[in-house]
Formats: structure tokens, C-alpha cells, sequence
């Protein structure tokens, strides 16, 4: 015979004053080891100042406990604490969301957030999705409703509530000062909330403050190879990162491309760390396709057309647009051999999520999550499904936030026989009442 057990059933009395916030916790469950653990220890049960303070920033209905957050037990001078701990693998009153694996999705459209707001654990925007494909973009922005970012954000984070995290991208890590950047992601805190505001942080590589004019005028492209940054400029995001986590802030550290990005990232202790899958594969299939029209024809106007590709993709820089073709070979075989993707472990793309998932198991880092990102296509999301699925990934499923844009992740829930099945049934009850 099963027993349910509860907080309740300690028998334990509450903290004068605190009795209608003990109410939202009094009937979760407890296992018979718990109880038994923690039966005799106390005198009384209460809250934390934690507890309260999330249920005044999230004032949920009277008996429940907002989502995005876990309740963890703790002593406290013979008074057991009920604590509310922040965790977005948690729906509302303490119950894990359905899946290990959680969704996000890529946008800064309200319209097409709400349908979708019940469903994610993230959100993620930067200044390219808030401007370019939301507030200047009327076909989204329906009648100009929406004038500017913090416009914006504010009515997401009203329709997310309290169980998605979002997170934002500063406008200009580049031309401005710490103390501005920091005002910055303070804004944010204060709009979105401590609990769920997360500030994303770019790679910065070779680009500085000195040079990023280059990518806003004239061919708009830098005169540098990408792989050849001034340490400084390398590790700005890096020290970035920090300054902000040591101001409190969980950090999204994003522009993640390459899986040897990854050790170097988790330097910065990184809330969410990024893989990023759709350009990266259509380039590799793109550099693959041109090295064999050459290895097949031996004709050299396919080094050229390469050449060409790969100046135009920043991994050769403008300055290079005539390079040696031998050397530009050389190069594109040595892309294609880092990325695996001859083999099984890179062929369709995900070699920099596998590397990055056994270097999150391995890490000392528990709370931090990878983000599978830029995502498209009819192989991305299905190839990822089974990659999580599989006996050597499946332990890490919990670490693993699908993120893409709401529209991609709907072309999911559908199948060719759900018109078929609908047909028939349809058919069957029209006229039936």
C-alpha cells in the first residue's frame, strides 16, 4: 500500500505570521525517508526571506508556488526553513516540467510568444531579433504598437511570468564602460527580476573597439583573420562575463560556433553556454561541396568560387581575397577535419554539441546549461532528439535547453496523418451535432 506523505505530515507548527505562506507548501510531498529524516529535528517550520521575497516579486493565487522555482528544506536553530530556490526545470508548486530536456525560443515578438508561453523554460533575444525582425519590422510590429526595446521586453516579461528565464543581450559591448554596461543589465534586473533576467555575452574575438567601425561602414568587413585576435580583445567577453556574474547577474555566453570554444567559456562560470548549429553546418556542407568539384575536376575556378565563399563567411578576411589557392585548400580540408564532418561524430553538424555536452559532465560546474541554438531545417530538431535519446547522451538531457524560433518549434508538433486522421474524423461527425 502507497502512502502519501506531506510537509503536513510532520506535525510541526509554523512561524507566527508566516502561516498563509506555510499554506502554499503544507501539501507537497515527501518520501517516507524524508519524513523519517526529518521527523524530531525541529520545533517549528517557517520560511525564508527568500520564500517571501519571491512570492511578493511573483504574486501568484493564494496555495501555490510560482513556476521556475524548486523548494529546498533547511535548519535553522530548531526551526525547519522552507526555501524557494530558483531552477527553470520546475513548473509551478515544486513539479519538474514534463521532459529533462527544456525549450526556448528565439524571439522578441509578444504576438507569437504568448501561444508558446506555457511551454518554455527561456527565452533569448539580442538586438538583431529585437530590431531587425520585431520593432522595425511592420509585418510583426502590427501598427507600430511597439516603439522600443524596453517596450518590449516589459510585455514579455509580462506574458512569460515567472517561469521562463530571459535572457537579453547588451546593444554595444564595444563603446561603453564597465560602469555603462553594468547600468545597462541593471535595467534589465529591475524590469525582468533578479530571478529571471540572464545578460547574454558575445565572443568578441578579433573585433575591438577600435576596429568595430569596420563592420558598420564601407564593405564591412575586417581586415584580420578571425583565429588571429590580441589576447585582450579575445578574452573580452570572458572578463566581461565575470565582471557580471560577480555583480550578481547569471550570464548566457553566447557566439559559440566551435566546440573548442567551450573549455575557455566555462573559465567564466557561465550560467548557459551556446552551440550554434544551422549556419555552421550549410557552410561545412558548402566548403565540402566545392573541395570535390575540384578533387573530381582538378579545375581551379572551384578554389576560386571557394575562395570566394569563404572571404564572404569571415574565414578569410577581406585583405585575402586573393589568396594562394593551394593554401586556401589546405585551409577549407583543415575546417572540415576539426569539424569531424566526414565521420559519424560531425556529419550532421552536432560534433561541438556532443564535445560540449562531455565537457558540461565533466565539469565542476552542476548548474550550468548548454543551449542548442540556430537551429532550422528538416534534420536539425529530429537529429538532436535522438542524439539526447541515445544511452551516451541521454544522462545529460537535464543540462539541455532546444532553443529556435516559435514558428520552427511548432513544425514539430504536426504530421502528415494528423490531416488525414482529421479528415476522417471530421467527416465522420459533420452533420452530428
Amino acid at each position: 500500500m502507497n502512502i502519501n506523505w506531506t510537509i503536513n505530515d510532520l506535525g510541526l507548527p509554523g512561524v507566527s505570521g508566516e502561516e498563509s505562506l506555510l499554506a502554499r507548501v503544507k501539501n507537497l510531498p515527501l518520501t517516507f525517508a524524508e519524513i523519517s529524516q526529518l521527523s524530531g529535528r525541529a520545533d517549528r517550520i517557517g520560511v525564508t526571506r527568500a520564500f517571501r521575497k519571491v512570492i511578493e516579486t511573483f504574486p501568484v493565487p493564494e496555495q501555490e508556488i510560482p513556476a521556475g522555482f524548486k523548494v529546498v528544506l533547511s535548519f535553522a536553530e530548531r526551526v525547519l526553513r522552507v526555501d524557494l530556490v530558483r531552477d527553470i526545470s520546475y513548473d509551478k508548486n515544486n513539479c519538474l516540467r514534463p521532459t529533462k530536456v527544456l525549450f526556448s525560443a528565439d524571439s522578441a515578438n509578444p504576438y507569437e510568444i504568448a501561444p508558446i508561453r506555457d511551454y518554455i523554460a527561456n527565452l533569448t533575444c539580442n538586438p538583431g531579433i529585437i530590431y531587425d525582425l520585431f520593432i522595425n519590422n511592420p509585418d510583426a510590429n502590427v501598427g507600430n504598437h511597439f516603439k522600443t526595446r524596453d517596450e518590449v521586453m516589459a510585455e514579455i516579461g509580462r506574458i512569460l511570468g515567472s517561469g521562463a528565464d530571459i535572457s537579453v543581450e547588451l546593444n554595444d559591448p564595444f563603446g561603453k564602460s564597465d560602469s555603462e554596461l553594468l547600468e545597462e543589465a541593471e535595467k534589465f534586473r529591475e524590469m525582468l527580476s533578479e530571478y529571471r533576467v540572464v545578460i547574454k555575452v558575445p565572443h568578441t574575438g578579433v573585433v575591438n573597439a577600435n576596429n568595430v567601425g569596420n563592420l558598420l561602414a564601407g564593405d564591412k568587413r575586417l581586415n584580420m583573420h578571425y583565429n588571429s585576435p590580441a589576447t585582450e580583445d579575445a578574452f573580452r567577453g570572458h572578463r566581461l562575463a565575470l565582471l557580471l556574474r560577480e555583480h550578481g547577474f547569471r550570464v548566457n555566453f553566447t557566439l559559440m560556433f566551435e566546440p573548442w570554444q567551450a573549455a575557455l567559456a566555462l573559465q567564466a562560470r557561465p550560467y548557459f553556454i551556446n552551440s550554434f548549429i544551422r549556419h555552421r553546418l550549410i557552410q561545412s556542407k558548402t566548403i565540402d561541396h566545392y573541395l570535390k568539384l575540384y578533387q573530381n575536376t582538378a579545375d581551379k575556378k572551384y578554389l576560386e568560387q571557394l575562395r570566394e565563399f569563404m572571404v564572404d563567411k569571415d574565414y578569410l578576411p577581406g585583405n585575402q581575397a586573393n589568396m594562394d589557392l593551394d593554401t586556401v585548400f589546405n585551409e577549407a580540408e583543415s575546417i572540415l577535419k576539426h569539424r569531424q564532418f566526414r565521420t559519424h561524430e560531425g556529419a550532421d553538424g552536432l560534433d561541438a554539441v556532443r564535445q560540449n555536452l562531455r565537457l558540461l559532465r565533466e565539469s565542476n560546474l552542476p548548474d550550468t546549461r548548454l543551449i542548442v541554438c540556430s537551429i532550422d531545417g528538416n534534420d536539425n530538431y529530429p537529429d538532436i532528439d535522438r542524439l539526447l535519446s541515445t544511452n551516451q547522451y541521454s544522462d545529460m538531457a537535464g543540462r539541455v535547453v532546444v532553443t529556435a524560433e516559435p514558428r520552427y518549434l511548432a513544425r514539430f508538433t504536426s504530421a502528415n496523418q494528423v490531416v488525414s486522421y482529421q479528415r476522417r474524423f471530421l467527416n465522420a461527425a459533420n452533420g452530428m451535432g
